[in-house]
């Protein structure tokens, strides 16, 4: 039951406690309250139901009461129980017995409870930190409207990044949302923060950690030294029962004797388990745990900022985190208050986070170069220039003809095409007319040399620049047949007519 009191002390959540005893393999005592059974005491594993029930009840803090609930009769004839307010209790009389824990340290619990069970309400003021790397989840406060925002995450990069949207508006009334801004720099913000703030306690920290740790460790190993006690005493007393029976009474010895053999393999099994646990916890504390400490005694910044370090160990939940955070955006800076949890306010200056376009945007320099090589290059001898040049684009990708082509369109470069127009360079159809032949024949001049152009695209398709003075005649690029392929002649024979046959 002490362990119970601690862990809720140190982890301030019902669920935590739960966590923490079934991840050490801890039974927890209940007695059997109907059934063949009742009145007997049984181990199983704890509850939350049953944490919660211990927190809420006074006489573990040695409290003598009477009067917390009522019965109210429902309409099928059933009853409900309901608990009443403190003020209608009949008694409540502290120091009445020994207890677990103070009535100052009950009267703390039921406040911490309160506020867990505030988190699921309408304002959430405080819980225990959820799943998800957000660091202000549960306690940034919009600096528009007041509310407490909320947080939704997305994938960038392969990165799960927290947004801080105030929605409190559109979910009751249908209206658009306050406002919304990305987290990502707002955590890294108020992380260096507290970096600053807690590198100068971190040796304190550490210890502190460490002491508390072997406690935990230490006082979990006792309880499960008492279990292998527990069942080594009922192991013992079967077997005292079974030796004690009249061999006579076959029947009763085979189920003394049943219950003997059962008690034994409970008793190895307890064992085992704490063997197990013990060995397991000792490596722990021993190799990961200590030499995890031992680095935050010289390089906390670098445990705060370790992707291994779970996100649960980082967010603002307790002193000396953030307690509260306003914001309100201006025009080109967005201003963060924070209050600690000791009082002390700190205002912090950033510039408003870019969109996400403005993320995507390419550098003004790859613009420029790819400006100035539209003059001499088509799309893909482009992309491969840049990627040469160890460019990417603004989503961090090598270059493609298609991505550079996106680029000239949506920054309105001239297309290659039109520079060697503005050139005075002709189409095919334009250097055909002047020739006099066909654009069939151009082409062939062109892969001849007697015609010269540029590519403007990655098709092959070319420009051409003017005939000069001399231009060359129809016949030229087209080659007589005896020119292409030499007549085939033979000494003995003549050569092949064509003709008839």
């Amino acid at each position: 039951m002490t362990h119970l009191f601690t862990t809720f002390a140190a982890t301030g959540s019902a669920h935590a406690v739960v966590k923490t005893f079934n991840d050490a393999g801890l039974l927890f005592p209940r007695r059997h309250r109907k059934g063949p059974r009742k009145g007997e005491l049984d181990w199983a594993p704890l509850a939350h139901s049953a944490v919660l029930r211990i927190l809420h009840n006074p006489r573990y803090a040695g409290v003598f009461c009477f009067g917390r609930h009522r019965d109210r009769a429902d309409g099928d004839g059933t009853y409900i129980r309901q608990i009443k307010p403190r003020e209608e209790w009949i008694s409540f009389i502290p120091g009445a017995h020994p207890g677990y824990i103070t009535v100052d340290e009950f009267e703390a619990n039921q406040t911490r409870l309160a506020e867990c069970a505030a988190a699921h309400g309408t304002d959430r003021r405080k819980g225990p930190p959820r799943e998800g790397p957000a660091l202000l989840q549960g306690i940034i406060i919009c600096g528009r409207c007041g509310n407490r925002m909320t947080v939704r995450y997305h994938v960038r990069r392969g990165l799960e990044l927290p947004d801080y949207v105030c929605q409190r508006s559109k979910v009751e009334h249908a209206d658009q949302i306050c406002q919304a801004l990305p987290g990502a720099s707002l955590d890294a913000a108020i992380g260096q923060l507290m970096i600053d703030t807690l590198t100068p306690l971190a040796v304190e920290a550490a210890l502190t950690v460490a002491a508390e740790l072997e406690q935990r460790a230490g006082y979990a190993g006792q309880l499960r030294a008492a279990a292998v006690e527990r069942a080594r005493y009922h192991a013992d007393l079967t077997r005292r029962r079974y030796l004690a029976v009249d061999p006579a009474n076959r029947l009763v010895a085979d189920t003394l004797e049943a219950d003997w053999n059962t008690a034994l393999r409970a008793l190895n099994d307890a064992k085992d388990a704490y063997d197990k646990a013990q060995n397991a916890a000792a490596a722990n504390l021993a190799e990961t745990q200590k030499t995890r400490i031992r680095t935050l005694v010289t390089d906390f910044p670098a445990i705060w900022n370790d992707p291994a370090t779970p996100a649960a160990g980082t967010q603002a939940h307790d002193p000396p985190a953030p307690h509260r955070r306003h914001r309100h955006q201006e025009r080109e800076n967005d201003h963060l208050h924070m209050r600690w949890q000791g009082g002390q306010d700190r205002t912090i200056t950033l510039p408003v986070p870019k969109t996400a376009w403005e993320l995507r945007q390419t550098a003004p320099h790859v613009v420029e170069a790819i400006d100035q090589l539209l003059d001499h290059h088509t799309h893909a001898e482009i992309a491969a220039i840049l990627n040469a040049r160890g460019h990417t684009s603004g989503e961090g990708r090598p270059f493609h003809p298609l991505i550079v082509r996106n680029i000239r369109d949506e920054y309105g470069l001239r297309s290659r095409q039109q520079r060697l127009r503005d050139a005075g360079m002709l189409t095919l159809d334009e250097m055909a007319g002047q020739l006099g032949v066909s654009a069939g024949t151009v082409k062939t001049w062109r892969h001849a040399g007697l015609v010269s152009g540029q590519c403007y695209n990655d098709k092959g398709q070319a420009l051409y620049h003017p005939p000069g003075p001399n231009p060359p005649a129809p016949h030229h690029g087209l080659p007589r047949l005896s020119d292409r392929r030499p007549a085939q002649t033979s000494d003995t024979h003549e050569p092949t007519r064509r003709g008839a046959v």
